[in-house]
This record gives structure tokens, C-alpha cells and sequence, in this order.
């Protein structure tokens, strides 16, 4: 009984049992509470030095700067050593709140006074400085030292007098163990606060956002894209190769015209072969051009549709170039022919009886008789010669107009040849863009899908994290101010944005119990 008697009268299990009596689901906090003062300060404020002289003043009592506590442990009091040569900065503070976290005793140190000359103005700065960092440290004493003098005697008087006088305040234990209760609740609460507003998971909210509509803005603008690159590609393809075809129709006429132009008598049947062998070759020629062409086009669209390499070139219908239906033309033209060979073999025949008869009057009639005959025969060759030079000529012009009629028939061929392919070829690549589009959907929607899934996910967790924190909170304030208010700091605000609602807003049953406690 004594041993229970004694373990309820211990100053941390009646700060543990005021808290558990309100009953926040947080437990005890986990630290080590060691019998030391941490001397601890900024760099260069001369924390050794106060060391020293506090273990050679008060040997009773242990003394530690901070790389001498482990992790978790806590010291019965704190003492801050900070230069009297410029007041306290933010780090300072943030500093002293690191090392007095679960401790309430603290005492204010501006060492080196002995070179400073306005300490007291900087001292005055430090007090007023760390108590608007914090309410508590409002009432943390203030006091000059010089542990290491450069000028005069050591002054540590006032630091020694005011250390024991809070190491012997009877109550330091239970203020130690409401601090670190204050510590733990003020932790548990800005968890929950900081769970429920989800900074972290805000950022990865709109992180998922902007990728969800960047994915679709891109998956909009890549089929856009693709459908206006494969109509610009065909119609260039198409454009291309339409001049390509007439261009070399242009180009066979003239070496036709050419040849017609040159050819002979004896090579007029002949000739139908050897246009119609060009006709085949133009053919194949446009034929392996268009599809170079056409793969050329789907390999600039990382489409490969398979065009077919051996397709079925089409035939040009050509007749047989009109040579031998013109007897009516033969014989106007034999006509006209015996006309010119006769009156040429009478002029010469005339020209010839007078000239023989100047030369020699005795050999007129031989040679009147010798140039009629040469004449006759004169007449009779150019009679041939008109009639040849007409059938050539007119062969050619029916030639030459022959080939016009191929060459219109040619490009004819030629353009459906073009149109029919590009046709194809379009339909085709339109197929292939189509598969790629709904591969491309499927793919953009299952990673939209995936990241609808987080969203959910993420909304579901803030929903749970705000609930957990509207369950919770209310009795972690409730204790935390009572912890205050066992401290002495009834008006201290509460930390968070939602740490200003009134006790009034817990449960029945925390009300009812804080009533129970007042009462008692």
C-alpha cells in the first residue's frame, strides 16, 4: 500500500492521470528524464566556458551540453547561453525551443558581459525577443555572466543563485512533466491538423490534375495533328505525282514528234511498236513512282500500310494508226504527180529540140527523139518522187496525229492510275491512323483511368483524415488546456487554425467529465 501510496503521489503519474482523466487517445510521452542541466547556446556564445564554471560552483548537480544527451533523453533544466554583443535572431529561438522542448525550467544567459558595455540593453532585447517567439518564455529569467573574463573577476553569482533556486523548486518536476505533456499534445495535434489539411497530398492532388489534362490536351492535339499531317502528306503525294504523269506524257510526245519527224518510208510500220513499247514503259515508270511515293508518305507517317508491290498496271486502249484507207488521196495525189512530171518533160523536151537544133541542124531529129525520151523519163521520176513524198508526209502527219490521240488516252490512264492508287493508299493509311487512335485512346484512358484512381484514393484519405481530426482534436484540446492552465498559462493561444474552438465544442461525455473534474 505504501508503494501504491507513493507511486500516486509522484508528480508525473498525477500529471499522467489529470491527462488520461480527459481522455485523449494519445499516449505518454516516450522520453528519458535525466537528473542534468543542459547548458547549451549558439556557436561562439561561450557555452564551455559556463560549463566549467557551473560544474566548479555547483558540483552537486551534473552538467551537459547538448552532443552529450541521446536521442529521447531530457534534461531537468535548461540554461541559454547567448553572446551579450548583438541580441537573439530566429534561429536562436528555434534553437532554445529544440533543446527545452520538454522542459520548463529555463534560465536566460548573456555571458561575456565583462567586454560588453551595453549587455543590459542586449539582455533587455533577448527577454523581450523570446517572449514574443513564445508565451511561455515570458517569465524565463534573465541574468549577466562572465565565465571566462578577458577584464575583471568571474561573474556567475546571479546565473549560480537563480540555477539553484529553480533546481530547488519543490514543483520543478511536475512543470517538467506538464511541458513534455504540452510537447506531445501540441505534436499529436498539428499531426492530425497537418493529416487533415494534406500540404504533401494537396501538391500531388494538382500534380494528378495537370497531368490527367495534359494527357488529354496532348491526346486532343496528337489526333488533330496526325489527321492534318496525313491530309497534307496525300495531298502533296497526290499533286506530285499528277504533274509527275503529265509531265512525262509532255515529255514522250515531243521525242515521238521527233522521231516522226526523222523517219523514214520503210520504217512507218514500225513505228506503232515502238510507241506502243513506250506507252508500257511511261506506264510502269509512273507506276513504280507512285509507289515509292505512297510508301515514302507512310513512312513520314509511321504508318506502314503493306502497299502491294507487284499491282496489276492498267492498259491503254490504242487503235492501229490509219495508214492505208486513203485511195482517194493516192490517186489525187498521182494526178497531180503525172501533171508536174509531164509538164516538166515538155518544157525540157522543148529546151533540149532547141538548143539541138542551133548546135547542128543535121542531128535534130536523133536529138530531138534522145530527149523526149529522157525527158519522158525525167517526168516519170518525179511523178514517183511527188507521189512518195506525199504518201511520207501525209503517214506522218496521220502519225503525228496518232500520237496525239495516245498520248491523250495516255494521260487518261495516267491520272486514274494516280487517283486510284492515292484513293487506296489514303483509305488505307485513313485505317492505320484509325487503329493508332484507339490505341492511343485506350492507352490515354486506362492512365486516365489510373489516375482517377488516385484521386479517389486521395480524396478518400483527406475525408478520413478530417474526420479522425474532428473526433480527436477536441479532447487533445481540451487536454492541452488544462495542461496550460496546470502551468499557469491559461491565455496562451493554441496552435493551428482550428486550435481556437472553445471546450465547449467537445463531446457530451468530455463535458461531463471536465464538470466532474471542476467539481473535484
Amino acid at each position: 500500500m505504501r508503494v501504491i501510496g507513493a507511486a500516486r503521489d509522484d508528480p508525473a503519474t498525477r500529471v499522467d492521470a489529470l491527462v488520461a482523466a480527459i481522455g485523449p487517445k494519445v499516449g505518454p510521452p516516450v522520453i528519458c528524464r535525466r537528473d542534468v542541466v543542459l547548458v547549451t547556446g549558439p556557436w561562439l556564445a561561450g557555452v564551455s566556458s559556463v560549463v566549467a564554471a557551473l560544474r566548479q560552483r555547483a558540483p552537486q548537480h551534473d552538467f551537459v551540453e547538448a552532443p552529450q544527451l541521446a536521442p529521447g533523453d531530457a534534461p531537468t533544466a535548461v540554461v541559454f547561453v547567448v553572446s551579450a554583443a548583438a541580441p537573439l535572431t530566429e534561429s536562436d529561438c528555434a534553437l532554445l525551443d529544440a533543446a527545452a522542448e520538454h522542459t520548463d525550467a529555463v534560465i536566460g544567459v548573456a555571458s561575456k558581459v565583462d567586454v560588453h558595455r551595453g549587455w543590459r540593453e542586449v539582455l533587455a532585447a533577448d527577454r523581450a525577443t523570446l517572449a514574443a517567439h513564445a508565451p511561455r518564455y515570458a517569465e524565463v529569467p534573465w541574468v549577466g555572466a562572465a565565465a571566462a573574463p578577458q577584464l575583471g573577476q568571474p561573474r556567475m553569482d546571479d546565473l549560480v543563485a537563480a540555477l539553484l533556486s529553480q533546481l530547488a523548486d519543490p514543483d520543478i518536476a511536475r512543470r517538467n512533466r506538464l511541458r513534455a505533456w504540452e510537447s506531445r499534445l501540441q505534436t499529436v495535434a498539428q499531426r492530425f491538423r497537418r493529416d487533415a489539411e494534406g500540404a504533401g497530398r494537396k501538391a500531388r492532388v494538382d500534380a494528378l490534375r495537370e497531368e490527367r489534362s495534359a494527357a488529354l490536351r496532348q491526346r486532343r492535339q496528337s489526333r488533330t495533328e496526325h489527321v492534318i499531317a496525313l491530309r497534307g502528306q496525300v495531298q502533296q503525294a497526290r499533286v506530285h505525282l499528277s504533274y509527275f504523269a503529265r509531265n512525262h506524257c509532255s515529255s514522250m510526245r515531243v521525242e515521238l514528234q521527233e522521231d516522226i519527224a526523222a523517219l523514214p518510208r520503210r520504217k512507218i510500220p514500225e513505228f506503232e511498236q515502238h510507241a506502243r513499247g513506250r506507252v508500257a514503259a511511261v506506264l510502269a515508270e509512273v507506276g513504280e513512282a507512285v509507289h515509292r511515293r505512297l510508301a515514302d508518305v507512310a513512312q513520314a507517317l509511321s504508318m506502314p500500310i503493306g502497299l502491294p508491290a507487284g499491282e496489276t498496271l492498267p492498259t491503254v486502249a490504242i487503235p492501229a494508226p490509219p495508214l492505208k484507207s486513203r485511195r482517194l488521196e493516192t490517186r489525187l495525189t498521182v494526178v497531180l504527180g503525172a501533171g508536174f512530171g509531164v509538164g516538166v518533160a515538155l518544157t525540157l523536151s522543148r529546151l533540149l529540140a532547141g538548143l539541138a537544133l542551133r548546135l547542128n541542124p543535121w542531128l535534130n531529129p536523133w536529138l530531138t527523139g534522145a530527149g523526149i525520151i529522157a525527158c519522158v523519163a525525167l517526168g516519170l521520176a518525179l511523178t514517183l518522187w511527188v507521189v512518195h513524198t506525199r504518201a511520207l508526209l501525209s503517214d506522218r502527219a496521220v502519225l503525228d496525229r496518232w500520237t496525239g490521240d495516245v498520248m491523250s488516252a495516255l494521260r487518261s490512264v495516267l491520272d486514274e492510275l494516280v487517283a486510284g492508287r492515292v484513293l487506296a493508299a489514303e483509305s488505307l493509311l485513313n485505317t492505320a491512323l484509325s487503329a493508332r487512335d484507339e490505341a492511343e485512346h485506350a492507352r490515354v484512358a486506362h492512365q486516365v483511368s489510373v489516375i482517377d484512381a488516385e484521386l479517389r484514393e486521395h480524396t478518400i484519405a483527406a475525408a478520413r483524415a478530417a474526420a479522425v481530426r474532428d473526433r480527436e482534436l477536441p479532447a487533445i484540446q481540451v487536454a492541452l488546456d488544462a495542461v496550460r492552465k496546470e502551468l499557469g498559462e491559461p491565455g496562451m493561444p493554441t496552435v493551428g487554425a482550428r486550435s481556437a474552438e472553445p471546450a465547449a465544442t467537445a463531446p457530451p461525455a468530455q463535458r461531463q467529465q471536465q464538470q466532474q473534474q471542476r467539481q473535484m
